[in-house]
This record gives structure tokens, C-alpha cells and sequence, in this order.
């Protein structure tokens, strides 16, 4: 009878352990940038509203942007720069919500006028996520753009 309480007592514990340790793996194991960061959504910030046409799904946008990696410690949180059309003197155009781009592009200009600038801080999740891009865009990433809606095509 002894020998079947401890035998009780030691399963329960074990079962214990495992639940713990599981617990600590859980809490150890979520996305390094975005949880540094505390950027969880996608936040739209328009500088300058636009007066021309909206952007709407299904047209093809023309935009100038550039785009850095999220620092919280800048006090603009704006890192590295990584990319950047006005660099290159020539927009970007992409269909809206077509998903050629990132989700974070695909929802943050939706609503846009031309004229309009805006900056999307993009978590991870509707960025490169775990993968990153090449040796640009770290896994786990969060990123912010400025993007300036300069026409459509």
C-alpha cells in the first residue's frame, strides 16, 4: 500500500515537472524583435493627409517609401535604414491587397490619398516574420516605413 502512494507521489510530481518546464519553454520561446519591442499590430500614422483619389483594393499604387528596422532605443525608433525608392529616384507600384507585398504594405496604405504620407510600424507577423529577407531583414523583425502615395497606374 506504501509502495503504491509513493509511486502516486512520484508520477504526480514528474507530471509536475514537465508542466513546468513545458510552462518556462512557452514563455522563452516567443519572437525576439516583436517582443522586444512590444509592437504587436500594425500602427498607420499619417503626417500629411492627402486630397486626391483613395487607395482601394484592386489598384495599382504608385509609392515612394523608405524603410528601417524598429529600434526602441532611437528616439524616433528608426534603426538601420534598409531600403529606400526615393535612394533609387523611382517609385514603387504594386497592386493593393493582391499580396505581392508584405501584409503590413497591404493594409497600411488601404485608405491612403495621393498626396498622403504615413508611417506603418509593421510587426513581425505581417512583415518577414521568422525567415527575415537575406541578410537585410533580421527573422523576427519588426520595421517601419514612411511611405508617400504619389499616384496610381
Amino acid at each position: 500500500m506504501l509502495r503504491i502512494k509513493l509511486l502516486g507521489c512520484f508520477i504526480a510530481i514528474v507530471s509536475m515537472l514537465f508542466s513546468f518546464s513545458a510552462f518556462a519553454y512557452k514563455e522563452h520561446s516567443a519572437e525576439p524583435h516583436s517582443a522586444a519591442s512590444g509592437v504587436s499590430a500594425l500602427q498607420k500614422i499619417d503626417t500629411t493627409v492627402g486630397n486626391g483619389e483613395e487607395a482601394i483594393v484592386g489598384k495599382t499604387v504608385k509609392v515612394h517609401y523608405s524603410g528601417w528596422l524598429y529600434d526602441e532605443s532611437a528616439p524616433d525608433k528608426k534603426g538601420k535604414k534598409f531600403d529606400s525608392s526615393y535612394d533609387r529616384k523611382e517609385p514603387f507600384a504594386f497592386m493593393l491587397g493582391a499580396g505581392r507585398v508584405i501584409k503590413g504594405w497591404d493594409q497600411g496604405v488601404i485608405g491612403m490619398k495621393v498626396g498622403g504620407q504615413r508611417t506603418l510600424i509593421i510587426p513581425s507577423s505581417m512583415a518577414y516574420g521568422a525567415q527575415g529577407a537575406g541578410n537585410v531583414i533580421p527573422p523576427h523583425a519588426t520595421l517601419i516605413f514612411d511611405v508617400e502615395l504619389v499616384g496610381f497606374e
